[in-house]
């Protein structure tokens, strides 16, 4: 039988923190912070940090528990929950697309405005952006780390 595909998740109204989705980025120990790289180089990926009410955040969890439990395995863990409180009560998440999985290159986050229209390939949206992110929902589980990771799809 074949593998469902992973659902897709829209995240209305959130607040965009730390967004890199114009092209890849790669954290560089030596400068301690992010840099522009090929999507082929280790560790590239496009991100954005995002917070939502708790009310946005408990749906946003239910919905990831309800995809983590579809998937489960004997050997997986209990799903727990992966946002985090922010002081202004808000709570947080990281939604990630790596650059490339093996040797295919990841297409890039598509961006639009506010009426639906294409932003221009180089557009850099900015902290504090509210925005509404497509993910796509996966669970995973390995020897270190489980749940389900928010794919960045526009």
């Amino acid at each position: 039988m074949a593998k469902a595909e992973n659902p897709q998740y829209i995240i209305k109204n959130a607040t965009a923190l730390y967004p890199r989705i114009d092209r890849t980025y790669r954290f560089d120990n030596a400068e301690s912070r992010s840099v522009p790289c090929d999507p082929l180089d280790d560790g590239a990926e496009y991100s954005m940090k995002f917070k939502v009410p708790q009310a946005q955040a408990k749906e946003m969890f239910a919905q990831m528990k309800a995809v983590y439990d579809e998937a489960k395995q004997d050997n997986w863990p209990d799903f727990k929950n992966p946002f985090k409180k922010e002081e202004d009560g808000n709570y947080s998440y990281k939604t990630i697309l790596k650059g490339a999985y093996g040797t295919d290159k990841t297409k890039k986050p598509s961006q639009f405005d506010a009426k639906v229209n294409p932003l221009p390939d180089d557009f850099q949206l900015t902290t504090g952006s509210v925005v509404n992110i497509a993910v796509q929902l996966v669970p995973y589980s390995t020897a270190l780390a489980s749940g389900v990771s928010l794919r960045l799809r526009s």
